[in-house]
């Protein structure tokens, strides 16, 4: 006997007790289960701009709170010491919360300036049913939920989160998908230029670009992922980020500011707002 996972593309068949390629997600019997469910490794009351949001509550703070697991495998994982985290890392038991406990928490920090819950740090799209549940609790108590996603989902699971949603920034690696098939994601551009269109209909939307020298800095690449971004929307927020090395990738110079920069001016025919990040 083996259950399919829906969640994303890898569309993982495991056996009983095996665990998918996020490794957040096991089989039980015929179905597949979040375990890191209600697992948090990551809990901070953040700028919202660092999530990153530009033009969404400017101002604001966000509880952000954090899983472990990812279904991609990016070289250059900025959060690797918790996206790379697995169950058996974690002291039992700790840092489990039930989605009501989280909002209760989220509550008691409207005073200090919380409009709601970001789901960041690791992949949340790996953790999908607390996501979905606390969500939908969030929006009874008068918060807003924001996700931070590489996007590399299926429409069916995403589609029906994202009425739960109030804002999103999504990682668009790269506009190759030869890219994308180094971080283990097959059809990995196709799906995530979707995400992106399916949560610019429903809502707030921002996108991030890594600029990872020789990898995904020219300025066709920026040029043709800007060009198409604005056929969505010419109003959606475009950050190009500052690359240092991390994780897998420590043999790479950081982005020069000024590549950056340039590549800025690039989006900027064809989008309304770009942003320079890590600088």
């Amino acid at each position: 006997m083996s259950a399919l996972c829906p969640i994303c593309p890898h569309a993982c068949s495991l056996a009983d007790g095996q665990l998918g390629v996020c490794g957040a997600r096991r089989a039980r019997g015929d179905t597949v289960f979040a375990e890191n469910y209600g697992r948090i490794t990551a809990l901070n009351l953040d700028p919202i701009e660092k999530k990153p949001l530009a033009r969404f509550h400017p101002g604001a703070r966000i509880l952000s709170v954090g899983s472990y697991g990812c279904n991609l495998s990016c070289a250059f994982c900025q959060n690797s010491d918790i996206s790379c985290m697995r169950a058996d890392a974690l002291p039992p038991g700790a840092g489990i919360q039930t989605p009501e406990e989280l909002v209760d928490r989220a509550l008691a920090l409207k005073k200090d300036g919380n409009v709601g819950i970001a789901y960041t740090y690791n992949e949340p799209l790996v953790g999908y049913e607390f996501v979905l549940d606390t969500a939908r609790l969030a929006h009874k108590a008068g918060l807003v939920n924001v996700i931070v996603s590489n996007g590399y989902s299926n429409e069916a699971p995403f589609s029906q989160l994202l009425p739960h949603l109030d804002a999103a920034n999504i990682d668009l690696k790269s506009f190759s998908q030869d890219f994308y098939d180094q971080v283990n994601a097959p059809l990995g551009l196709e799906t995530v230029k979707r995400s992106i269109v399916l949560a610019a209909y429903c809502m707030h939307v921002e996108v991030t670009t890594l600029i990872i020298p020789g990898l995904n800095d020219s300025e066709w690449e920026i040029d043709q992922l800007s060009a198409w971004l604005a056929g969505v929307s010419p109003d959606i927020p475009l950050h190009l980020t500052r690359f240092f090395p991390a994780h897998r990738m420590l043999d790479r110079l950081p982005t020069p500011r000024e590549t950056v920069l340039r590549l800025v001016g690039v989006a900027k025919a064809h989008l309304a707002h770009v942003y320079a990040g890590n600088m």
